[in-house]
């Protein structure tokens, strides 16, 4: 591996051990991201937007402070991304569609976005999305096909699909994306990255989405560490966000290796509904095993509910319909053909359907919270498949249209608002990545956070990394 790669694959804790030790630069850092970016980037399309002059003077801006030994924030230098869907000051942001006007002021930085430059980021740029990250993989017309860097043929899942493609190939450490059905988790475990989806509120968002109390934002990173350095930032209030949640009284690293001994697991292969490919459901259950010997006590055991994929799509078709009245109708022709079916769908829906599907989520949330005064945690696949086709909604053959017929792990948590994460747990006989899902109660998110890191310690050296760009 060369001296450009490794720097490129360092995680944002080591760069920041190196920035305080003067040993690396956050100029190194950036142009050793931007350099992959340039090298890669046309394999897997991660990004829609790079702006090297901007990056390059804040990473100018960040090694003056680190010289005068004062840092401006806890991820001062670091390389960072956005996901399309949040708002960055001077940037556009198109959301993945051909109709949102590109000139516009663009004068204001979402809160996470707000946070990082703050905390001295460098924003690299943005990350593709598919149209109003309706779906669970990314493409669009504006953008074209975001692909898996672990075998460009395949779908590198979404809606955050392009941070996860940066974040895997050592684009820039970090990245934030958003999650609303699993949109950080679905391509964290196609991609073989750490993601976390918060408790809703955790991570404040403005403006308020369509989807609802549906959506969350969340950190995407290489590791657990870097991502409970970047919770410590993203939570940080907003006064915009009058859904937020007051921030942690802890850092997100206090108890991070506190390990998983005596912790109580409930193991679920497939919610009791869940037809799962027999490679992810053994790489899944012997990671279950690692959690076992490490000390928690585990029961193969399901939570208790029918799939609650109908509920999920009243609320979700009525957010796309609410999503695309911001354009105008005799436009809505060029909408993505899948975004128009859903949309014309949550058009018909009526309020007493919305109230129901509400009613069903307000019942899996009292479900949950009790089987959580039973177990610590609820492990399962994060996805039952592997990456499948890049550029398709579904894999082929599927019976259904809608992607949600191959994410049943992830949406239900969106509707309980539970934290979730997706850890890498090893790679199928194919060499794709498969990601073990830890869910915990509500406000729980340090002890999901802890869950992984134990994991994640026991394959220190495995050495998975996507063979596009390895060096190997």
């Amino acid at each position: 591996m060369t001296g450009r790669t490794h720097l490129a694959l360092m995680t944002a804790t080591e760069l920041l051990d190196r920035f305080r030790a003067r040993e690396v630069s956050p100029v190194d850092a950036t142009e050793a991201a931007l350099e992959r970016i340039e090298a890669l980037d046309d394999r897997v399309n991660a990004f829609c937007l790079v702006d090297r002059d901007v990056a390059l003077a804040d990473a100018r801006a960040s090694e003056e402070r680190w010289s005068r030994g004062e840092p401006k924030g806890v991820l001062d230098g670091v390389p960072v991304s956005i996901k399309d869907l949040l708002l960055t000051k001077g940037w556009p942001t198109l959301r993945g569609s051909r109709l949102t006007p590109a000139g516009q002021g663009w004068s204001e930085d979402a809160p996470s976005v707000a946070r990082l430059r703050e905390h001295g980021a460098v924003l690299l740029g943005k990350t593709t999305t598919p149209e109003l990250g309706w779906k669970g993989v990314t493409d669009s017309s504006l953008h074209g096909v975001t692909r898996n860097p672990w075998s460009t043929g395949c779908t590198a899942g979404g809606s955050s699909g392009g941070s996860a493609a940066a974040v895997a190939l050592g684009m820039g450490p970090l990245s934030v994306g958003t999650d609303g059905g699993g949109s950080v988790r679905i391509p964290a475990g196609f991609c073989g990255i750490f993601a976390l989806k918060p408790t809703y509120g955790r991570i404040p968002l403005y403006p308020a989405s369509p989807f609802g109390t549906l959506a969350h934002a969340g950190p995407m990173t290489r590791t657990v560490e870097d991502a409970a350095l970047m919770m410590d930032v993203l939570t940080l209030p907003d006064s915009r966000d009058w859904s937020a949640l007051p921030p942690p009284h802890e850092s997100h690293l206090t108890g991070l290796d506190s390990g998983v001994a005596g912790l109580r697991i409930a193991f679920s292969p497939t919610l009791g509904y869940v037809k799962v490919d027999p490679q992810v459901e053994a790489r899944v259950r012997a990671a279950v095993g690692v959690l076992a010997d490490l000390g928690a006590v585990v029961d193969e055991v399901d939570p208790g509910f029918d799939d609650p994929v109908d509920a999920f799509h009243v609320l979700w078709f009525a957010g796309a319909a609410k999503s695309v009245e911001q354009f105008p109708k005799e436009s809505w022709s060029e909408l993505d053909p899948g975004l128009r079916e859903v949309c014309e769908q949550g058009r018909r829906m009526t309020a007493l359907e919305y109230l129901e599907a509400t009613a069903v989520r307000m019942r899996l949330g009292v479900l949950m919270g009790r089987f959580h005064e039973a177990y610590d945690v609820l492990v399962t696949p994060s996805l039952p498949i592997p990456a499948f086709t890049a550029g398709l909604e579904v894999p082929e053959g599927s019976s259904s249209p809608r992607w949600t017929s191959w994410t049943p792990f992830t949406y239900p948590f969106n509707l309980t608002q539970q934290p979730a994460a997706s850890v890498p747990c090893g790679l199928t006989a194919e060499g794709l990545p498969v990601g073990l899902h830890i869910v915990a109660t509500r406000h729980a998110d340090a002890l999901v956070l802890r869950v992984c890191k134990a994991y994640q310690d026991t394959r220190a050296g495995a050495d998975e990394l996507p063979p596009l760009g390895s060096d190997r």
